[in-house]
């Protein structure tokens, strides 16, 4: 059906008669026949005939609903041909003889002590393993994820749950290997550990199901602990892509001369007009984030059903390259291509997911082959150095043997990993003694000038303000004044200003509660410090009015502690709609500890204590081995007069798992200024002090810590080790009234004892 090939031309002179109406014809495309209409009445007729069909619409508030790839492929058989077999099409499947690759012929694989057996019977197929009681039993694999490097497995739990197995199948060398934790390489996981195959890390529904299934409905239920997860079809199917199809079959099989003028044919428009709806539409799945809000369908913006991670510490690189695995969105909105207006489908088949083109034929379909594709450009030889993707978008390895290459195309930029550490796809292949990163960014000056075309370069403001830097106050300005700087960075930067907590960093957020980026917004309101969010209640308030749901769900969770100062009845319900929202974005997430800590945090702020306790005591039942659960608890008990011993008995287990996660990230400052605090609290002072030290230590930029280590210092009479400490938070914070008042107190302490 062609309706867009039906068109109206004139013939002949005007008629005396019909002053304003033209002799016409309608080509019918979709009949084959022509139907010409004669000048006079008729031909009035025809032309207010056409006018009604085209005025008649769909209302704006059309349920669509999902229809099937059946459907779909009644007209669209190249589309189906070209999906049929894609990494799509297998995303998940049943346990078949024909989706099943892994060998179950009484295969046996052992590591660290555990040794799982797969097998058959009865037409079925099984796998013989450690299960959550710490033994050996028999699991039917219900499913099959995935096809290529690898093939996952999944079985299913009488409480609804699916689980994923670790152990997988490598397709290209057809043999058992066990897909590890990043950070959990060399150990066992216990059965009690959630990175066990039946914890809740490797849980389909909640982890793996809304971007492998179509039409995916979670349906977990909160007072069972169970989960009644449907969705229409098994796999990434045509409606994931290009939104629920009833409206759409419903205009094509119509009678009408027209699309829809309000729906147009009623599917999301992917093809023409901003690349950005295209890039939204692959993001839900192809980026690291958490949802909003439910029902997101092709065209929606992203932003009011997302909030997409941004270039964290732990995530990517302080230079914005790859490191955990955040899929490609992140990446791609730091890019050049991005910003010219690139979209996925000028280098991915949308249907079969293939590569457009082989090797740099991909690339020069833009960049000139006599200038790039040329050795003056890439001066290798090698087969591999002279592809482009070898330089501009280096791989990383995940789940043990799937290579995924970083999609923010950058510049190869050895003098940043010779100053800040970053690693850059130089040394990815050159990696003798002599050839440092220091000899590649020579190489590099010495083919290419001393100009960067990428500078001043955005890791330098990400790393200072990461790491709590001054130089961070200079830099980060610099680069928020930058223009073509991708909004992704900007709103890191902005995010990482929370870290400093004075009015310079406060007066930059203040600036960007206007810019024209949602994530920047967001990340402004985020990132005020308390005493600025007082002041500033009224500027943020206006957020509450924001389009766009991300940044209204960020202003209601800060103003929270202040909603008592809206008086105005319009202010008012305007804040209760957004914690309306704010509820309903964590219900999507009930199954997590960390839903019901955020809705803890927003009852505390509305003065509901008992809300808070009950949500706190919900995140312990479904995840008790998270920390920082119980520390709140305990507080809030506090205040309310609770019993002392359940009190302490809360405490001393969060010290327990804080001491756990010192030792699990032994980089990070937070776990032990955390456990020093509950140390002290617990009048276990002396340790407290050792774990202040340890977390000075490890982040010597951390004020928070050396704060408490002075204090701590103090109360003991350590007087050198807290003259040392406010020493370091001068350093910090020049000025700093808190210094002065903790030697004042010291000096007048050791008067007192005559020292």
């Amino acid at each position: 059906m062609l309706k867009s090939n039906i068109r109206l031309f004139t013939q002949g002179p005007m008629p005396a008669n019909h002053a304003n109406v033209r002799e016409c014809a309608i080509l019918c495309s979709r009949s084959g026949k022509t139907l010409l209409c004669v000048s006079g009445a008729t031909a009035v007729l025809v032309v207010f005939y056409c006018l009604a069909e085209w005025y008649a619409a769909y209302s704006p508030d059309t349920v669509r609903k999902y229809v099937g790839r059946e459907t779909c492929a009644t007209c669209h058989v190249d589309q189906m041909r070209s999906w049929h077999g894609s990494d799509h099409d297998r995303a998940m499947e049943l346990a078949t003889e024909e989706s099943v690759l892994g060998n179950f012929d009484n295969a046996e694989f052992t590591r660290l002590g555990v040794t799982t057996r797969f097998f058959r019977r009865e037409g079925k197929y099984f796998v013989n393993t450690e299960g959550p009681d710490g033994q050996l039993h028999d699991y039917e694999v219900k499913y099959t994820f995935g096809i290529r490097p690898l093939q996952q497995y999944m079985v299913e739990f009488p409480d609804g749950r699916v689980q994923v197995l670790r152990d997988s199948w490598d397709t290209a060398k057809q043999e058992w290997f066990y897909v590890a934790p990043p950070d959990v390489r060399e150990e066992r996981l216990e059965p009690d550990d959630p990175l066990h195959w039946t914890g809740i890390a490797q849980n389909w529904n909640t982890m793996c199901a809304d971007c492998h299934s179509t039409n995916l409905q979670k349906n977990f239920d909160l007072a069972s602990n169970t989960y009644q997860t449907t969705f229409s079809e098994i796999d990434v199917s045509c409606e994931t892509c290009h939104g629920p199809g009833s409206l759409h079959v419903e205009l094509a099989e119509s009678r009408s001369l027209f699309w829809d003028r309000r729906h147009g044919y009623g599917l999301a428009q992917l093809k023409g007009g901003s690349a950005e709806r295209q890039i939204e539409t692959c993001a839900p799945c192809h980026s690291r984030r958490s949802a909003i809000h439910a029902g997101y369908h092709s065209g929606d913006r992203f932003t009011d059903a997302y909030d997409p991670s941004l270039l964290r510490a732990g995530l990517y690189h302080a230079d914005g390259q790859i490191l955990d695995e955040v899929y490609v969105y992140g990446s791609f909105l730091q890019s050049k291509m991005h910003s010219k207006g690139v979209r996925c489908t000028d280098c991915h088949n949308p249907h079969s997911l293939k590569l457009k083109f082989e090797g740099n034929r991909l690339c020069t379909q833009c960049h000139v082959p006599g200038k790039y594709d040329s050795p003056t450009h890439h001066h290798h030889t090698d087969a591999v150095a002279t592809q482009c993707v070898s330089c501009h978008m280096p791989s990383q390895t995940y789940m043990e043997i799937d290579d995924r290459r970083d999609h923010s195309l950058r510049i190869p930029r050895p003098d940043l990993t010779v100053e800040l550490g970053t690693p850059n796809a130089c040394n990815g292949c050159h990696t003798k003694p002599e050839e440092s990163p220091a000899w590649a960014a020579a190489q590099i000056r010495q083919w290419y000038g001393d100009k960067r075309p990428d500078d001043p370069h955005y890791a330098r403001a990400i790393a200072a303000a990461q790491n709590g830097e001054a130089e961070g106050l200079e830099l980060v300005p610099e680069l928020l004044r930058r223009q073509a700087a991708p909004d992704i960075v900007r709103a890191t930067v902005v995010d990482l200003l929370a870290g400093y907590g004075n009015e310079e960093s406060d007066r930059l957020c203040r600036e960007m509660l206007g810019d024209t980026s949602p994530l920047v917004r967001t990340a402004a309101i985020r990132a005020l410090s308390p005493q600025s969010l007082q002041r500033l209640t009224s500027e943020v308030v206006e957020a509450l009015r924001d389009p766009v749901r991300l940044v209204r769900l960020a202003a209601v969770r800060r103003l929270a502690e202040y909603s008592q100062q809206f008086s105005d009845a319009d202010t008012r319900a305007v804040f209760d709609r957004a914690v309306a929202e704010y509820r309903e974005a964590h219900e999507l997430t009930l199954d997590r500890a960390g839903a019901h800590l955020n809705l803890a945090a927003l009852s505390l702020a509305l003065g509901r204590r008992g809300e808070a306790q009950a949500s706190l005591r919900t995140a312990i039942r479904l995840e008790p081995y998270l920390s920082g659960t119980r520390d709140q608890l305990a507080q809030l008990m506090e205040q309310s007069a609770g019993d002392p011993e359940q009190i302490r008995q809360l405490r001393e287990k969060e010290v327990e798992l804080l001491l756990r996660d010192s030792k699990l990230l032994p980089d990070n400052p937070q776990p032990r200024y955390r456990r020093g605090m509950l140390l002290y609290l617990l009048e276990r002072s002396d340790e407290a002090r050792k774990a202040f030290e340890e977390a000075c230590q490890v982040a010597p930029n951390s004020y928070d810590s050396w704060l408490a280590l002075a204090l701590l210092c103090e109360t003991q009479q350590r007087w050198k080790q807290a003259a040392a400490a406010l020493k370091e938070m001068e350093r910090l914070r020049p000025g700093d009234p808190a210094v002065a008042d903790i030697l004042q107190r010291i000096v007048r302490a050791r008067k007192t004892i005559g020292e």
